[in-house]
């Protein structure tokens, strides 16, 4: 059972996570404003999936912080525009978040075990999740026929 100190070091940490989660909502609609070319529309698609996606884990989040008797963070993590918008650079600051919001799931991870079940499972599970969409992102960056791992 956590003490109040450590529910309140996991809210704090779901709040971060809410917020970095809505910070990808943001920059993956902003993406798919800025496809263009031959491939536009599977891209577009699959970019507003991601934002769609991000939404549901921030909500995931927010009531995990209402469970625990916190208050939902109203901010969004942090934006940069780096107006760099060809695909390859759209795929490598995805990589980028999609590895700091998976950081914050292993974060929370640490924190839950031993001391909910509840927390341990939610935190696997979108742990899960995040590391298929970054192998989805990896395989992207790839060459077609590589099939090593993309190193940014």
């Amino acid at each position: 059972m956590m003490n109040d100190s450590e529910k309140q070091q996991v809210i704090d940490l779901l709040n971060n996570i809410m917020e970095v989660e809505l910070a990808g909502v943001v920059r993956y609609t902003h993406y798919s404003l800025m496809v263009f070319g031959y491939n536009r529309i599977p891209i577009v698609s699959w970019l507003k999936g991601n934002a769609n996606e991000g939404l549901t884990h921030a909500h995931k989040a927010g009531e995990m912080v209402t469970l625990l008797g916190g208050h939902p963070s109203l901010k969004v993590g942090p934006l940069l525009e780096t107006r760099k918008h060809d695909i390859g650079d759209i795929l490598r600051e995805s990589l980028d978040h999609e590895k700091s919001a998976l950081a914050l799931y292993y974060k929370l991870l640490h924190l839950a075990e031993g001391e909910s079940v509840l927390l341990e499972e939610y935190a696997r599970e979108m742990i899960a999740q995040e590391e298929l969409h970054l192998d989805e992102v990896d395989k992207m960056l790839r060459k077609p026929g590589d099939v090593k791992p993309f190193h940014s």
